[in-house]
């Protein structure tokens, strides 16, 4: 199964000249602890964004080019989904905007944190989707560097 994780603004604003736009800590904790132990699929961008591998993970990047690093590299995005999409291993999708809107529909989970701030200068954004089509679950919520968050998670019935 599929799984979305992001954190997003009060307008679904992810990122900046390709780098998170909202850096806190508690979120970095839920990511890191959510994650582990799991695949995290992301685009080259992404990938590139990453101080070092995430560890305790296998690294999965979506490209056209070949590089090293990434424990693995998908040419073939519909097959990759295709191949995946029945398992009960939850895989999480880490990004960008782009790859977030191809796996939307076939994901099962979406954990958003949802910081209550806005970027103006944002240029990369996670999809709309239909609410109504998801059970939310508050997980936590609190403030942290004067910016109020909720970490929540949205599972398709």
């Amino acid at each position: 199964m599929f799984s979305l994780i992001a954190a997003v603004g009060k307008n679904h604003e992810l990122g900046q000249k390709g780098q998170l736009i909202f850096h806190l800590q508690n979120d970095m904790n839920f990511f890191r602890q959510t994650t582990n132990g799991h695949k995290v699929v992301m685009g080259r961008k992404t990938w590139e964004s990453l101080p070092s591998k995430l560890k305790n993970r296998k690294n999965i990047v979506i490209s056209h080019q070949n590089f090293s690093g990434p424990d693995q590299i998908i040419h073939d995005v519909d097959d990759f989904i295709k191949k995946n999409q029945a398992t009960d291993e939850e895989i999480f999708i880490i990004g960008g905007g782009a790859i977030y809107s191809v796996f939307l529909p076939h994901a099962k989970n979406l954990y958003l944190t949802k910081i209550n701030a806005s970027a103006p200068t944002a240029d990369t954004f996670f999809p709309n989707f239909d609410k109504t089509k998801y059970r939310k679950t508050l997980i936590t919520k609190g403030t942290e560097n004067g910016l109020e968050y909720s970490i929540v998670k949205y599972t398709k019935d």
